[in-house]
């Protein structure tokens, strides 16, 4: 894997490259009309729905939180907050994840946020060399060791995906 910064500049592709951790971008064309965005990367790329993790975020009694779980199924809201010592969490507001993290719905990276927030990589990403997130925009998506993601968040890995 080779890292490769150029055209697709985002802060998450910045705090990748100032960890000197190794990366590929792969950029595809994204339709403005797709809901459902990890699964639009993962068939533009022909990367299976395990390997691409969407970032969602939700809110705590403590605060928000970062969750990055595979785009093969759906967060678990009490797995999540467990997993962060709280008792319940809730999805975040589109508008107030928009401004705490500086990323779009559809383009949110777990890197590169305006604010650290606490994160949770669900466990199964740690089944594979490597794993896909968003790069931090629409169309592209960042390919790199699940340690390197759970090292620069700083995250805890637990069980918090479950099937769709």
């Amino acid at each position: 894997m080779s890292k490769k910064s150029k055209g697709g500049g985002t802060p998450a592709t910045a705090a990748l490259t100032r960890a000197a951790a190794e990366f590929t971008l792969h950029p595809y064309e994204h339709d403005p009309a797709a809901q459902a965005y990890g699964e639009e990367a993962a068939d533009a790329l022909g990367v299976p729905y395990e390997r691409i993790f969407k970032t969602l975020v939700a809110e705590l009694e403590s605060g928000l939180a970062v969750a990055v779980v595979p785009v093969s199924g759906k967060l678990d809201l009490k797995a999540l907050a467990a997993a962060l010592g709280g008792k319940r969490a809730a999805m975040a507001e589109a508008a107030k994840v928009e401004r705490v993290t500086g990323y779009v719905v559809g383009g949110i990276s777990p890197l590169g946020q305006r604010k650290r927030l606490p994160t949770v990589v669900d466990s199964s990403a740690l089944e594979f060399g490597t794993i896909f997130f968003s790069a931090g925009k629409r169309g592209l998506q960042i390919e790199t060791a699940p340690a390197d993601l759970i090292r620069l968040t700083e995250a805890v890995t637990a069980p918090i995906g479950k099937p769709s």
